[in-house]
């Protein structure tokens, strides 16, 4: 009898202790720029990775500065279109990107405030780029069959007139805080050097320690990834936030289980659908490198969507979570837990793309291991 009444006493225990609402307490918290929408678009690349410059340039000069997420954006759609020209169609043109292009941009095309390039026409408040897409697009199928049976080069610069018209003409010098700096001395003034940051990521369909060309839509760049164990992501994502430096993050966000509603990213160990999903505690699937593999090669998990990673927070359990910063609005219905998630570690195990930090955030060991 007392076996059973011990029994039930830890079942409802149990029950109890997963039945009640999530309770973060913020542990880590690093600087960063206020939370803005991306609109109605799929910048979430430039909007994130704009993010985590941001607050790379507050770390490296202490300087609070809105950077122009539609300036990195102009200068990468102009490669968008020579790669989709060049494949002849067979390669993806969409709003979509990776964090690298950011940096791609950065080091060819220098960085501009959104006070000197906002990306917005007069009367525009919101960002809105389908048109601009669609018109691009239409644009560059039209090249491809190539009707003048040789393609002329004014391609090019008739796709630099759509965007000049739809994003606005890039500034060549502009005015910031009382002096005048073109787009690289810009960037000279905020010390930010693109060639200073990594991207990783772990699959083990590559070796490990290993760059290699990461196999996904949106990298029509080629951009390379250094291959580490899972732990090891984990791990230095972690050492990064508690030494100082925020993390730019892709991931999926297709989940029932993100939710932006209650500002929580799990993985529970029973399927929850999306209506079902709330902010209960529930226990977590335990995540190994071989379901991370076959979740990604069977596209369960997929690239989604990239985040600003700007410090880590602890549930009433003790469970400790990614505080992630994003880009759709903040103080709204929709998102009432001001633009930010909090991400378990199940979740980031398991839905991690990949993840770009400043080299120097790195633990040794593993720099040596990269040869960095």
């Amino acid at each position: 009898m007392k076996k059973i009444l011990l029994s039930t006493f830890l079942s409802c225990f149990a029950f109890v202790a997963f039945a009640q609402d999530y309770q973060f307490k913020t542990t880590v918290d690093l600087e960063a720029t206020p939370v803005i929408s991306q609109g109605r678009t799929g910048t979430c690349w430039s909007f994130s990775a704009s993010s985590f410059i941001e607050s790379e340039i507050i770390r490296l000069t202490g300087k609070q500065i809105n950077i122009s997420e539609m300036f990195n954006v102009r200068n990468t759609y102009p490669k968008k279109a020579w790669n989709y020209v060049m494949r002849q169609g067979k390669a993806q043109f969409s709003e979509g990107g990776l964090a690298h292009d950011v940096m791609n941009a950065v080091k060819s095309h220098g960085l501009v405030p959104n006070s000197a390039y906002s990306g917005l026409q007069i009367l525009q408040e919101t960002h809105n780029h389908a048109e601009m897409v669609s018109v691009l697009k239409a644009m560059l199928n039209a090249y491809i069959k190539n009707p003048g049976k040789k393609l002329s080069l004014n391609w090019k610069r008739a796709i630099e007139s759509v965007l000049d018209i739809y994003l606005g003409e890039r500034p060549a010098s502009f005015v910031y805080d009382g002096k005048t700096y073109t787009p690289q001395s810009f960037l000279a003034m905020t010390k930010i050097n693109p060639d200073d940051y990594v991207t990783l990521t772990s699959f083990t369909h590559q070796p490990y320690y290993k760059p290699f060309i990461l196999n996904i839509p949106d990298n029509f760049s080629n951009g390379s990834f250094y291959n580490i164990t899972l732990d090891e992501l984990v791990a230095t994502t972690k050492n990064a936030l508690k030494t100082g430096y925020t993390v730019e993050l892709d991931c999926d966000v297709s989940e029932p289980t993100f939710s932006a509603k209650y500002g929580i990213a799990t993985v529970p160990e029973e399927a929850v659908s999306k209506s079902d999903f709330s902010a209960k505690v529930r226990k977590e699937k335990s995540i190994s490198e071989r379901y991370r593999q076959q979740e990604f090669e069977n596209y369960t998990t997929t690239d989604d969507h990239l985040m600003h990673i700007t410090g880590l927070t602890t549930d009433q359990n003790g469970n400790e979570y990614f505080r992630v910063k994003n880009s759709w609005g903040s103080n709204t219905a929709r998102v009432p837990n001001d633009g930010h998630i909090n991400m378990s570690e199940a979740f980031f195990r398991l839905k991690t793309i990949s993840v770009m930090v400043h080299k120097d955030a790195l633990p040794k060991a593993l720099r040596k291991k990269l040869g960095l």
